[in-house]
């Protein structure tokens, strides 16, 4: 291990040690449990098998047979949770050929961020990963199972249902991709047309058709957002069945590893190879996530995602963890919007397969974890393959096949993760400077203040904003309105940006995997709403954000900024933020969300 890599470790488990200790007590009390149809009364055990075939009922009560719980997260809206349709008989099939039973436990809501975009849906996005996380927990509350296996991939979705796990931390679990979908019209060219439509150079009929050739078909999207680190995450974590997560949901191959899934399940059941989840992830554990999302320029979604979940596990994380891990970790791949490769690209290049790889072998993974594969986090630096039908694994090849896609942690694209901490006056903020030119690292302008991303849009459209600047966007925390994502900011910035002036975003919203090439200092805490910094920044105010250095700050004497009157969102806009579209069903969530660097959950 690189020693920094070792001693940073080595901090989170001394900071969460009465934490995590409290956590695996409770693990322990339920693993030392009689199985679940022993233990409960008749009648429980009857409604919990009534709908079972006889002889399955027979096995699992009588022959004592494992019963594997499937949460899935289908849908047939969402492009990447369509293709789950057809998994629970393909897994259940698998379970009667390995003499076990299997019951889909429960669904969990998935929306896409796609499709609610700018739209007030997207209010509820970041909650709905709480919403997974208990409705995963009220799947799995009847108690009757030996294992389960978790269907979903997106942006909330996985989180969710990994926080929801690991509240069950006495059971095995194996998460199930799908896969993304074929490639399509490729990302840069969609966000050309979309920067076209920004400045109004073409119409919403092209705009669309640009669109719906991106997005085109069943599976994820194909940019490196937050749906797709998820993916590469899991594997980092030894959760998935190793090198599955870019296999197209209708190959050959994905049938086969998804059968896998149910047998790793089995395999790491209770006895000799017993791996429930909560020991599973551990310090370690959360630590190769996070280098696996720096070496990948991963979505910035999980400076909050994996806070949250590594709480689940008893395990306490923040943003100075990520900064200092960034520092010791070599970017390895780009792919868009860190580069224009697609994930399929990714895929043939090596994937995740090659970057665990070179991780491993750099000392940047802890290698000695627990995992759901029998080899350990050695299997996932090999790729799947069939051979006469059979599952197999190969090698890949030592150097990459694709160095505009990834390279070697000898000849990385960077020597660093491409994250950074940002404090100063303005509070705590995060910026991936990544997909940044260089020249854009420092930005130094007058602010212009916006309470809402339509009011940006608004003067962008009324050409207000053809000079330098830096947009603050304030009253995006989630508190005050669900801390939606902020893509439909990208556009116009990226327009300023490309005629030459020097623009940047600083916000206590989100900007997500989209994050880009225009610098964003995001997920500013404490959040305006709880009074943080940026309620106090009026138009004019000289602002610098410097990523080299880590600094956000706003130039105003300390004294003229401490006498500052602190703003208050506008009633009519907190009035809107609270209603429609179930908005109103949200209230205590936003209510009870601790910052984002805490993980903006609302269980705590």
């Amino acid at each position: 291990m690189k020693p920094a890599i070792a001693s940073i470790t080595d901090r989170i488990r001394e900071r969460s040690h009465p934490t995590r200790t409290a956590y695996l007590s409770r693990v322990d009390k339920l693993i030392g449990r009689p199985r679940g149809s022993d233990r409960m009364g008749c009648a429980n055990v009857a409604h919990a098998f009534a709908a079972l075939p006889a002889n399955d009922k027979f096995r699992v009560v009588a022959e004592r047979a494992p019963n594997i719980g499937v949460v899935t997260a289908y849908n047939d809206m969402l492009s990447a949770h369509q293709p789950y349709e057809g998994f629970p008989a393909i897994l259940r099939d698998e379970a009667h050929r390995q003499g076990a039973t299997l019951q889909v436990a429960g669904g969990v809501p998935a929306m896409c961020d796609g499709v609610t975009q700018g739209l007030p849906g997207m209010e509820m996005s970041l909650f709905s990963r709480d919403t997974i996380a208990m409705s995963t927990a009220i799947a799995l509350s009847h108690d009757v199972f030996d294992g389960a296996l978790l269907l979903g991939v997106c942006d909330k979705i996985v989180p969710g249902l990994l926080i929801g796990a690991l509240h069950f931390g006495h059971l095995p679990c194996v998460f199930v991709p799908a896969g993304p979908m074929s490639t399509g019209l490729s990302n840069n060219d969609k966000s050309k047309v979309r920067e076209k439509f920004a400045q109004g150079l073409v119409g919403r009929d092209e705009l669309l058709a640009a669109e719906s050739a991106a997005y085109h078909g069943p599976g994820t999207c194909t940019f490196y957002g937050t749906a797709n680190s998820n993916q590469m995450l899991l594997e980092s974590m030894g959760l998935h069945v190793p090198g599955s997560a870019f296999v197209h949901p209708h190959a050959t191959l994905r049938e086969q590893l998804t059968r896998e899934a149910l047998r790793r399940v089995l395999a790491i059941g209770p006895g000799e190879n017993f791996q429930p989840i909560g020991k599973l992830v551990d310090e370690r554990t959360i630590v190769n996530a996070m280098v696996a999302l720096l070496a990948t320029g991963g979505s910035t979604n999980h400076l909050i995602h994996w806070v949250a979940v590594a709480r689940a596990a008893g395990i306490l994380i923040d943003w100075t963890d990520f900064s200092d891990l960034s520092a010791n970790v070599p970017l390895l791949s780009r792919v868009y919007p860190n580069g224009s490769a697609d994930v399929n690209h990714f895929q043939a290049a090596g994937g995740p397969s090659f970057v665990l790889r070179e991780l491993l072998e750099s000392g940047c993974l802890h290698p000695d974890v627990a995992t759901i594969a029998s080899g350990g986090m050695a299997a996932y630096g090999e790729v799947p393959a069939l051979e006469g039908g059979k599952l197999v694994w190969q090698r890949l090849p030592a150097g990459s096949t694709d160095e505009s896609v990834v390279r070697t942690a000898a000849a990385p694209f960077s020597e660093t993760g491409g994250l950074k901490l940002l404090t100063g006056k303005l509070g705590r903020a995060v910026i991936k400077v990544s997909a940044v030119p260089e020249d854009r690292h420092v930005i130094e302008a007058p602010a212009r203040v916006f309470d809402s991303q339509d009011a940006l849009h608004a003067a962008f459209k009324a050409g207000e904003l053809e000079r330098d600047f830096v947009a603050v966007v304030r009253f995006q925390g989630p508190r005050a309105n669900g801390m939606p994502e902020l893509h439909k900011l990208t556009p116009p910035l990226g327009v300023l940006q490309g005629k030459g002036f020097k623009v940047a975003l600083v916000t206590d919203g989100r900007m997500s995997g989209a994050s880009g090439k225009v610098p964003a200092a995001i997920h500013v805490s404490p959040e305006a709403l709880a009074g943080g910094p940026l309620a106090r920044v009026v138009d004019g105010d000289i602002i610098r954000l410097d990523a080299v250095t880590g600094v956000l700050d706003v130039l105003v004497d300390d004294a003229t900024w401490a006498a500052r009157p602190v703003a208050t969102i506008r009633p009519e806009a907190a009035e809107d933020n609270a209603h429609g579209l179930g908005r109103e069903l949200f209230a205590g969530m936003r209510k009870n969300a601790i910052s984002a660097e805490e993980g903006a959950c609302t269980w705590l």
